[in-house]
C-alpha cells in the first residue's frame, strides 16, 4: 500500500472532493447506497483505481466494523504549517479564530473536535507532536472528512506557540473547568486563540501560564466533568457566536 487508508462515506468523499492524492477505492461488493455511487464517479474522474471487496475483507482493511462499505488509499495526512497558516489567516478580513488542542489522546475526541471547529467557522487547528494523537483513519472519519476543510498544524511546542501568537495579536483563552469565570460571560473579541485540554489532566500547567484568560462551562449536576469533544463544541460556538 502507497499511503494511508481512510474510510466512511464522508471522509471519503471529502478526501475526493480535496487534494490528497489517491490511489485506489476499494468499494463494498453489494453497495448500493446512492452516495457510495457518487463517491465511484468522483474516483473515476479522478482517475482513481475502484476495486469492489466483500464486507469481511473490507473490515480486515479497515480495522473497524464503520466503514460502511467504502475505504480510499490516500498519501499521508499533510498537516498545515504553521507559518503559512498564520500568513493566510492574518490576509482575511475577519478577526482571527484557532483552535489549540493540548495532547488530546483519543482519536475519537480529536476527530469530533476539528468536526465542532470546522462548523464553527475556525481558521486553522493546532495540535503538538509529541504526547498526543494525530490525524488517523479514526480521527478522519469521526470528523466526518472535516480533516480536509480545516487546515491543522502541528508544532513542537504548544506553549511557545501560544508565545507567538500573542505576540501576534492574539487573546489565549483556555478552558478549564475549575476556572470561575463562565464562557458566556467572557466578551470574546479581536483575534481569539481557544485552548483546549486533554482528557483527565486537562491544560498543562505551561500552557496554562501562557493564557491571557482561563474559562469554564457551568454545570448544574450530573458528573463532575464534560467530554472534552463536547466541553470544546460548546466553547467553540459560544466564541463563534460573539466573533463572527
Amino acid at each position: 500500500m502507497k499511503g494511508e487508508l481512510i474510510f466512511g462515506v464522508n471522509p471519503v468523499k471529502e478526501s475526493l472532493q480535496g487534494t490528497r492524492a489517491a490511489f485506489n477505492l476499494y468499494v463494498q461488493i453489494n453497495a448500493t447506497d446512492h452516495r457510495v455511487e457518487k463517491i465511484i464517479r468522483l474516483a473515476e474522474e479522478r482517475g482513481v483505481s475502484v476495486h469492489r471487496r466483500e464486507k469481511i475483507d473490507l473490515t480486515k482493511m479497515c480495522a473497524s466494523t464503520h466503514h460502511q462499505g467504502i475505504a480510499l488509499e490516500v498519501e499521508p495526512f499533510r498537516y498545515a504549517d504553521f507559518d503559512d497558516l498564520m500568513v493566510t489567516v492574518s490576509q482575511s478580513s475577519t478577526n482571527g479564530f484557532l483552535l489549540v488542542l493540548d495532547a488530546i489522546q483519543d482519536p475519537h475526541n480529536l476527530g469530533a473536535l476539528i468536526r465542532s471547529a470546522a462548523c464553527a467557522g475556525v481558521d486553522g487547528a493546532i495540535i503538538p507532536k509529541d504526547r498526543a494523537c494525530g490525524i488517523t483513519a479514526a480521527a478522519e472519519k469521526t470528523s466526518a472528512g472535516a480533516v480536509e476543510t480545516v487546515p491543522i498544524a502541528m508544532v513542537t511546542n504548544i506553549a511557545q506557540t501560544l508565545e507567538i501568537l500573542k505576540k501576534l495579536g492574539y487573546w489565549i483563552y483556555g478552558l478549564d473547568g475549575a476556572a470561575r469565570q463562565s464562557v458566556y460571560g467572557t466578551d470574546f473579541s479581536g483575534n481569539v486563540v481557544l485552548v483546549i485540554g486533554g482528557e483527565g489532566e486537562g491544560i498543562r500547567p505551561l500552557v496554562r501560564k501562557q493564557c491571557d484568560v482561563v474559562i469554564s462551562i457551568p454545570q448544574f449536576g450530573g458528573v463532575s466533568s464534560l467530554n472534552a469533544s463536547v466541553a470544546g463544541g460548546i466553547a467553540l460556538f459560544e466564541v463563534a457566536r460573539k466573533i463572527r
